[in-house]
């Protein structure tokens, strides 16, 4: 039996998965310490917790624990890695290179340093989310001092090829960052074996809690220094100051342990839910998939279809819930910049949905999808003016 409404929006967040729950909970209550308290009991206990929660992110990515730096989320990671090695770096150069589909975490940020003399080159990417590696190497000059490419595309699920990036980067001393907020957890990354110099990432995507993330830095790659944002205690290798969230350190962990366990049985079975949908879809007349058809990431499915307003599949589809590839700013419709840099039309962005397979998802709850789904987008052409009006242009007279 179902249990409705279904959740389809697994890249935006996930729930907290119960084993993760049951590990935090007594950090809450029972062993409530500040990890800085070295004199007694409770601080001992907090202190430990954070050390193992450490050495569990670490795990998972293939670091060492001293590697790694907890914040408040991603969006917190990027801020110190982007600012952190921008302001530490001014005197050998002011320029670095991103993507344009990169996430708003990433683009405020170079857009804030833009404002503070550095210069920024946004690199183009190809109509199924790739940047051009051969880009990639005419944009770097001899005042680069960082390129910041995302590991996978929250929108459109495209994986990069992160060791070529990686390699570019370290054939011309530019420090490499990524934004693996969507990767981690999901598909295998190993931050040495990639190359990757530094990278963020958040724990409330990989079914632990909100609130709490993190930042890798390669302790193996000379001239690796940040400038840290947050003063006050010196906490997180005086790099991130502020008493540590032990529950959401503990979480995180169970979380990443869990995600290192489960995996590649868990990435099976989401990629054969994803392209069930797929394989449905392409029944349906016009439709489209954005996003790299081979190298995408297993539970995400970025689909369109024309002269169907993804609006009205919303509110087709309530009991599903999904999201769109347009936003409402100030009563106009804004279209994704993802999806506005792989080349589509405002018509076709205004068309795509996002859906988002996870942990919980059922079959069950597939097969429902893909009957509502293909039943919608049919209802809301058989009364499209637009949709009729094409249909009789292209019969023969």
């Amino acid at each position: 039996m179902l249990n409705f409404p279904l959740y389809f929006d697994y890249n935006a967040t996930t729930p907290v998965d119960e084993r993760v729950l049951e590990e935090m909970l007594p950090y809450f209550r029972i062993k409530f310490g500040n990890s800085s308290s070295m004199t007694h009991r409770f601080g001992w206990e907090a202190e430990y917790a954070v050390r193992e929660g450490r050495a569990r992110v670490a795990s998972l990515i293939g670091a060492s624990p001293e590697e790694i730096i907890f914040t408040a989320g991603a969006t917190e990671s990027v801020n110190l890695a982007i600012k952190g090695v921008a302001e530490s770096n001014f005197n050998k150069g002011n320029h670095i290179i991103t993507s344009r589909i990169e996430h708003s975490a990433v683009l405020d940020t170079v857009n804030y340093l833009s404002n503070r003399g550095f210069k920024i080159t946004l690199l183009n990417v190809d109509r199924f989310g790739r940047i051009d590696i051969d880009e990639l190497a005419r944009s770097i000059t001899p005042v680069t001092i960082l390129v910041s490419i995302m590991a996978a595309n929250n929108e459109i699920g495209t994986i990069e090829n992160i060791r070529e990036i990686a390699d570019i980067c370290k054939s011309r001393n530019v420090l490499f960052h990524s934004d693996a907020t969507q990767a981690m957890g999901k598909v295998k990354l190993n931050v040495k074996q990639s190359g990757i110099d530094l990278m963020s990432f958040s724990a409330h995507k990989l079914y632990g809690p909100k609130g709490t993330g993190g930042l890798y830095l390669n302790k193996d790659r000379p001239g690796l220094e940040l400038t840290k944002q947050i003063h006050g205690g010196g906490h997180e290798s005086d790099l991130r100051s502020g008493t540590l969230n032990v529950p959401g350190i503990v979480g995180f962990g169970k979380a990443c342990e869990l995600c290192q366990n489960e995996l590649e049985t868990e990435a099976e079975r989401l990629k054969s839910y994803r392209d069930s949908v797929i394989n449905a879809i392409k029944n349906i007349e016009d439709s489209f998939i954005n996003g790299d058809p081979v190298n995408r990431l297993p539970g995400n499915l970025s689909v369109g279809f024309d002269c169907v307003d993804s609006q009205l599949l919303i509110s087709g589809m309530n009991e599903i819930c999904f999201s769109t590839g347009s936003a409402c700013s100030s009563g106009d419709m804004e279209i994704s910049h993802v999806l506005k840099g792989i080349g589509l039309t405002k018509e076709q962005a205004m068309s795509t949905i996002r859906l988002g397979f996870g942990r919980f998802t059922t079959q069950a709850e597939v097969n429902y999808l893909i009957e509502k789904l293909v039943s919608t987008v049919q209802n809301i052409r058989s009364e499209s003016p637009k949709w009729e009006l094409r249909n009789s242009e292209s019969k023969p007279n």
